[in-house]
């Protein structure tokens, strides 16, 4: 069996770490960079260089910006619901990396796999389990290795590499961050501790004092859920998430702290930004609403929750998702039209809706006016509260909280 392995590398400090530390257990190194959006020329140039200066044997670049909104995005719209009511999934792009880094192998004929998570975090079940579901791999976590001797990781992979001649990025010494197309995370130093974010956490959102004067307003169309124009262009979905990302930044949109439960049990902090993703599920949601029914509504926050649970826990391959998602498109097949968003900055609102498939009455509108009558209107008061009606009448809340009256 050949002894070259495909390395998933972002040229952050575990990544680079993994390099050298791999050639000397006797493995020749290929990098692969999974390029899921919100990363530069100048970055992916860096990514390059930093690979073969650490010397792998080849380095390769792979874009699944597109692939990213498809599988994930998509989906996570058509439900409109967050991790925990808070988080927007922005991990997800580690199973788009793990896909291509699988076909990698398979292109150059190895069943050696090598990732750089640590035995901490969540992103280990993340990877293993997608390598689990597709295929037969032999998968190398020379973090999680080093983890059973060395109790500061993170300064024993800086040492580490200082020793053989490498320096350490600075932005990679206080924090780790992750970006792709649904944003940017940030986590370590006194995040992780419960501490208030430190200067320059913030990679892509302003902070009030920057807030551009004007507001700044957005149309976005959709068909059957899916967002498929900006301002009466129409662009691919991935583009459209780009531009709002772009947008919607200087005013603060997105920004975020999610603390919540994570998949090995500990708590977990973390800073995230997601302009394009808040607003197209502000967007979605306002038009959503307007066109399901109420029964609608209030069942596929079940479905969606679901949904977000098991693609947050590593579960990206279960049947069971496949199977929600086929809810959920289903769901969507009147969700067209168009909404705008609009911003001063912070807070975000969808202002208006448009669509031929509003559940509107054309002789009724709330609160304004009726085509039924008073007498309709008692009678049905009348027979929906029947129920409670008949309960307080035969069992009065006097005698629920324990008073007997006279007794």
């Amino acid at each position: 069996m050949s002894k070259e392995v495909v390395l998933a590398f972002s040229g952050g400090l575990d990544t680079s770490f993994c390099v050298p530390y791999l050639m000397e257990q006797g493995y020749e190194v290929v990098t692969l960079f999974v390029d899921t959006g919100g990363v530069d020329a100048e970055e992916l140039a860096f990514i390059e260089a930093r690979s073969l200066e650490l010397g792998a044997k080849a380095h390769v670049t792979a874009d699944a910006a597109a692939e990213i909104f498809e599988e994930v995005v998509r989906p996570l719209v058509w439900g409109g619901e967050l991790y925990q009511n808070q988080y927007p999934l922005l991990c997800s792009d580690r199973y788009l990396i793990v896909k291509k880094s699988l076909a990698l192998c398979r292109e150059r004929g190895t069943k050696l796999f090598a990732h750089g998570c640590t035995g901490m975090g969540n992103d280990q079940v993340r990877f293993d389990l997608t390598v689990k579901a597709l295929g037969d791999f032999e998968i190398l976590a020379p973090i999680r290795e080093i983890q059973r001797e060395q109790g500061n990781v993170r300064e024993y992979e800086r040492a580490y590499l200082e020793e053989r001649g490498f320096g350490v990025r600075a932005k990679t010494t206080r924090y780790t961050i992750n970006e792709n197309l649904l944003g940017v995370t940030v986590s370590g130093s006194e995040i992780d501790d419960f501490g208030a974010p430190g200067e320059g956490t913030y990679k892509l959102t302003s902070p009030p004092s920057e807030w551009p004067s004007e507001p700044r307003s957005h149309t976005i169309g959709f068909e059957a859920g899916v967002p498929v124009t900006l301002d009466g262009e129409a662009l691919p979905g991935h583009v459209i998430l780009g531009k709002l990302n772009e947008s919607f930044a200087p005013y603060g949109v997105g920004r975020g702290m999610y603390t919540g439960d994570t998949t090995i049990g500990l708590k977990g902090r973390i800073v995230f930004e997601a302009p394009g993703v808040v607003s197209l599920m502000k967007a979605h949601r306002a038009l959503e609403e307007a066109v399901a029914s109420r029964p609608q509504n209030r069942f596929k926050p079940t479905v969606a929750q679901k949904w977000v649970e098991l693609v947050y826990e590593g579960f990206f391959y279960e049947p069971l998702k496949f199977d929600l998602e086929a809810y959920l498109e289903s769901s969507q097949r009147f969700v067209t039209g168009e909404v705008t968003l609009e911003t001063a900055g912070g807070l975000l609102h969808a202002v208006a809706v448009e669509s031929d498939n509003i559940l509107r009455h054309k002789d009724a509108v709330y609160a304004q006016s009726a085509d039924w009558g008073a007498t309709e209107a008692e009678g049905f008061i009348k027979l929906f509260g029947q129920s409670s009606s008949l309960s307080a009448a035969i069992n009065p809340m006097g005698v629920l909280k324990g008073e007997r009256g006279g007794e």
